[in-house]
């Protein structure tokens, strides 16, 4: 039987096509993160919920070592060696320590995407997001932004797409978080927030799918059964 490309590896250099065209550079970061690049160096208070053992694998024999809950530890890393204006989506596998069920794993694939220069505004992110889904999507993607709370951006928001299913119905469903870096954060990676803004997002590459293909169980994408990978 011939083999072929796992559809998450798929996904990850679909992706990477559509920001390339759009002046992003692909960057990567170690799955066993500090606990400063994956919760101080982003702003996560020390009583912030996301660090109790319930949230967050930590590793045994490590000081203040996880396997990163995001990837948005490649974001200070890459701001506090590279100035402004920096434009990255940062795709990889993240762990979070919770029950497993259809739309949740312990494990995942995730992106990041971070745009930072003079005068960026959430006008900036609404143009790049739309123009990515319609993109990814093959069809034209309208995005509507609503109020949220990350503690790594300020503004925070929660972005819905209106996405047509096969039937032919639209609906708004709910696909990322985003919003503008906080200051806390650009200052952590050595850059000055009174003189550059920018914006940063996350979304989950198996959410991506599963809207895409209408799969019901995020559990089948890191499932050895082959008959469901082949479909792909």
């Amino acid at each position: 039987m011939t083999g072929h490309v796992h559809p998450i590896s798929a996904t990850i250099s679909r992706i990477n096509s559509i920001f390339t065209q759009l002046g992003f550079e692909f960057a990567e970061g170690p799955l066993i993160e500090s606990e400063y690049y994956n919760f101080d160096a982003l702003n996560v208070p020390r009583d912030h919920p996301a660090r109790d053992m319930q949230d967050t694998f930590w590793v045994k024999g490590m000081q203040e070592a996880v396997l990163r809950t995001h990837t948005s530890p490649v974001q200070v890393r890459y701001m506090e060696k590279n100035t402004p204006p920096i434009r990255i989506i940062a795709p990889g596998r993240v762990f979070r320590n919770e029950a497993t069920d259809a739309t949740h794993e312990a494990q995942f694939f995730q992106f990041e995407g971070l745009y930072i220069d003079r005068g960026v505004s959430l006008a900036h992110l609404k143009g790049v997001l739309e123009h990515f889904f319609t993109e990814f999507y093959g069809r034209e993607i309208t995005v509507r932004f609503r109020p949220g709370y990350f503690p790594f951006v300020e503004p925070g928001v929660e972005v819905d797409m209106k996405f047509k299913r096969r039937d032919g119905t639209e609906a708004w469903v709910e696909i990322m978080g985003a919003g503008m870096v906080h200051p806390n954060v650009l200052t952590a990676g050595g850059i000055d927030p009174k003189v550059y803004s920018g914006f940063a997002f996350g979304v989950g590459i198996e959410r991506l799918l599963m809207i895409a293909a209408e799969v019901p169980d995020v559990r089948l994408f890191h499932s050895p059964d082959l008959r469901f990978i082949h479909q792909f």
